[in-house]
C-alpha cells in the first residue's frame, strides 16, 4: 500500500509540475490550452521532413539543373529559404535559383512571405560548365497545423547528367575543412547534422548528453546530496531509491518536453532553459536553494511533508526523497547544455511527439543512470568513507554551492528586470531565512513566520525598470545582433560571428570566461576583421528564437560563423568551445 501511495504521489506531482510550467512560461496563445489535451490525437500528425518534401533533381544541361519538390498536402515550403550551392573539381561554381512566383501568407513564423503547396519548380543556373560536382540544396518548411521545420540541406552528385544523392568521394574526405561547406554539414557540437540523424542516432546522443550533464557545476550539489545516503541504510533500499531517482528525473524531463512541445506548437518560440527566461522561475528557483542550503547548514530543519528536501535528504530519505531529487537535478540542469544534446534535441523537436519525448526520456536516463549504477554497485558504495562525523561536516559545505546558486540566479534576475527586482528579491530572501528560523515554536512565532514568508513572496513579485542589455559583453568591439544588422553584414560579404547566449545559460558563460573573452581570442577578432555579434537571449526574444531554430537548435549556447564572400554558408561552431577550434573558425572566415 506504500508503495501505491508512493506512485500516485508521483502522478500528482508530474500533473502539478506540468501546470505550473506552463504558468511561469509566460502567457501564450490560447491554442497553447489545447495542445496538451490534443496531445495523445496527435502524436503520429506530422511527418518526417523527407516525407512532407520529396525532392526529385534532374541535370537539364551542363549549366542547368532542375530542382522539384513534390509537397504533401497541409504542408508548404518558404520561397525566401531555398539555397543552392555546386563544386567541382575547380572549387565552387556560381549560379543563381530560378524561382516560380509563390503565394503569398502572412506566416506566423517569418511574417508576410511566399509559400509554395502542392508543388515547388526551381532551376539552377551556373555561371560555367562543369562535369562532375556536389550539389548542396536547402530548403525550409512548415505544416499548416502549426509545426515548422529546421532548414534541410541535402547532397547530390551530378555527374553526366546523372543525379545521385550523396557527395562524391573525390569531395567528401575534404568536406569538413572547407570553409565554403553548407551550414548543416556540420553540427554545432561536432557531431552530423540534424537531418542526417536517425531515431537510433539521436537518442544515443542524447544519453550521452544527459550522461555528461552529471558533470556540470550546476547539478553536483543535489546529486552530492543523493550520494551521502548510500552511505549507510540497507541495500536493498538503495536499489529502489535509485529507481525512484530515475523516476523522478524521466518524468520532469518529459514534463518538461511535453511543454516545450505544446508552446512551440502554438507559435512560441522558445528553446531548452525557456523557463528561466522568466524572472520569477529564476527568484523561486533562488529561494528554494537558500531554503535547502539553510537546512543543510542546520539553521532550519524539514520534515518529510516538505518533498524531504535538504537535510533529510542526505539522510536516511526515501522514496519520495529520491523521487523529488531527481526533480531538483532536472531542474538545476535546465540552464546547461551538455556536448551532443544541440543536435539530439535539434531532431527531437522537429518529429512527431511520440519520438520526441523518446528522445527526452533517453536524455533522462543517461542523466539518471551514473546514480542507478552506483545504487547496485556494493564495491562503489564500499569506496565511500565509513559514517561518522564527515557525514554532518560534508553536509554543512554542500550548503556553499546551494548559496553560490542562488547569488548567481539573483544576479540573472537582476540582469533580466533591473537591480531593484534584484534588491527587492534580497530583501526576500532575508525574510524568508527569518520566517523558516521563527517557524518551529510556539503559535506565535508561526504566525510571524507566516507573515514574514508572506513578505518574502510579495518581495519576488517587484519588478523595477527594465535595465539596457545591450552593453558590450566581449572585450573587444561588438554589436547587438539583429536580423536586419547581420542581413546588411552579409549583403556586403562581411565575415560574422553571432554569438547566441544568456545570463542563465552557464554553458555560455563558461566559454566566455574561458575562450571568447580571453586576450589572444579578443585580439584574434580584432586582427581579422570579424564582426562579433551578441544575441542576448535572457529574455524571452521571438527574433532570436527564429534564428536558433532556423539553425536546427532548441537551446544555447549557439555560435555561427559566416565567412567572408556573399553568400558564403555559415559554419556552426560546437556547443562547448576551445580556444584552437575558434581561431580556425577565423580563419576559416577570412
Amino acid at each position: 500500500m506504500k508503495l501505491l501511495r508512493e506512485v500516485s504521489l508521483m502522478r500528482t506531482w508530474l500533473g502539478t509540475l506540468l501546470g505550473l510550467l506552463l504558468l511561469v512560461s509566460g502567457p501564450a496563445p490560447a491554442s497553447a490550452q489545447g495542445s496538451l489535451a490534443a496531445f495523445s490525437q496527435s502524436q503520429n500528425e506530422f511527418l518526417p521532413v523527407d516525407q512532407a518534401y520529396q525532392l526529385a533533381v534532374e541535370q537539364i544541361d551542363r549549366q542547368t539543373i532542375r530542382l522539384y519538390w513534390q509537397i504533401t498536402d497541409g504542408y508548404y515550403l518558404y520561397q525566401h529559404a531555398f539555397k543552392a550551392q555546386l563544386t567541382d573539381e575547380v572549387g565552387l561554381v556560381g549560379g543563381e535559383l530560378t524561382l516560380p512566383e509563390g503565394l503569398k501568407k502572412s506566416d506566423e513564423f517569418f511574417g508576410d512571405v511566399e509559400v509554395y503547396y502542392s508543388s515547388a519548380d526551381l532551376q539552377f543556373s551556373s555561371e560555367r560548365s562543369f562535369g562532375t560536382a556536389k550539389l548542396a540544396i536547402t530548403s525550409q518548411g512548415c505544416a499548416d497545423a502549426g509545426l515548422c521545420y529546421p532548414p534541410n540541406t541535402q547532397i547530390f552528385t551530378v555527374e553526366n547528367g546523372v543525379v545521385t544523392e550523396g557527395a562524391p568521394k573525390y569531395l567528401s574526405s575534404s568536406a569538413e575543412n572547407a570553409p565554403d561547406q553548407m551550414a548543416a554539414t556540420k553540427g554545432s557540437d561536432g557531431t552530423t547534422d540534424d537531418a542526417g540523424l536517425t531515431l537510433i542516432s539521436a537518442l544515443f546522443l542524447a544519453f550521452l548528453g544527459g550522461l555528461i550533464l552529471n558533470t556540470m557545476p550546476c547539478v553536483f550539489p543535489i546529486l552530492s546530496l543523493k550520494v551521502l545516503s548510500f552511505a549507510t541504510g540497507d541495500p536493498a533500499q538503495h536499489h529502489r531509491h535509485g529507481w525512484f531517482y530515475l523516476a523522478g528525473v524521466v518524468a520532469s524531463f518529459v514534463a518538461v518536453a511535453s511543454v516545450l512541445i505544446a508552446l512551440q506548437s502554438a507559435g512560441r518560440l522558445i528553446g531548452w532553459g525557456f523557463q528561466l527566461q522568466t524572472p520569477a522561475v529564476v527568484i523561486a528557483l533562488a529561494y528554494l536553494f537558500t531554503a535547502m542550503g539553510l537546512s543543510l547548514s542546520g539553521v532550519v530543519q524539514f520534515g518529510s511533508g516538505l518533498m524531504n528536501i535538504g537535510g533529510a535528504l542526505a539522510g536516511q530519505g526515501g522514496n519520495k526523497g529520491s523521487f523529488f531529487t531527481g526533480v531538483l537535478a532536472v531542474i538545476v540542469a535546465s540552464p546547461c547544455t551538455a556536448p551532443f544534446m544541440g543536435s539530439a534535441l535539434g531532431f527531437a523537436l522537429t518529429q512527431p511527439p511520440i519520438l520526441a519525448l523518446l528522445v527526452f526520456v533517453a536524455l533522462g536516463v543517461g542523466m539518471a543512470s551514473p546514480m542507478v549504477l552506483l545504487s547496485h554497485s556494493s564495491a562503489a558504495r564500499n569506496v565511500l568513507p565509513k559514517p561518522g562525523a564527515w557525514m554532518e561536516t560534508l553536509k554543512e559545505l554542500l550548503a556553499f554551492p546551494l548559496y553560490a546558486t542562488a547569488a548567481w540566479l539573483l544576479w540573472v534576475a537582476g540582469k533580466q528586470a533591473g537591480i531593484d527586482t534584484m534588491a527587492a528579491a534580497l530583501g526576500g530572501l532575508v525574510m524568508l531565512a527569518l520566517g523558516l528560523f521563527l517557524y518551529r515554536g510556539s503559535v506565535l512565532r508561526r504566525t510571524f513566520a507566516v507573515a514574514c514568508i508572506a513578505v518574502a513572496i510579495a518581495l519576488a513579485s517587484v519588478r523595477g525598470p527594465t535595465p539596457d542589455n545591450t552593453v558590450n559583453r566581449h572585450g573587444g568591439a561588438t554589436v547587438p545582433w539583429s536580423t536586419e544588422a547581420l542581413a546588411a553584414l552579409r549583403d556586403l560579404g562581411a565575415p560574422v560571428f553571432v554569438d547566441v547566449t544568456a545570463d542563465w545559460c552557464i554553458t555560455c558563460l563558461a566559454n566566455e570566461q574561458a575562450v571568447l573573452f580571453t586576450p589572444s581570442v579578443i585580439e584574434a577578432f580584432a586582427d581579422s576583421g570579424v564582426t562579433y555579434m551578441v544575441a542576448d537571449w535572457t529574455n524571452y526574444n521571438d527574433d532570436i528564437g527564429a534564428f536558433v531554430k532556423s539553425h536546427g537548435r532548441n537551446g544555447i549556447p549557439l555560435y555561427v560563423m559566416y565567412p567572408a564572400g556573399e553568400g558564403s554558408a555559415p559554419i556552426l561552431l560546437p556547443q562547448l568551445l576551445t580556444q584552437s577550434r575558434v581561431l580556425a573558425a577565423l580563419a576559416a572566415a577570412r
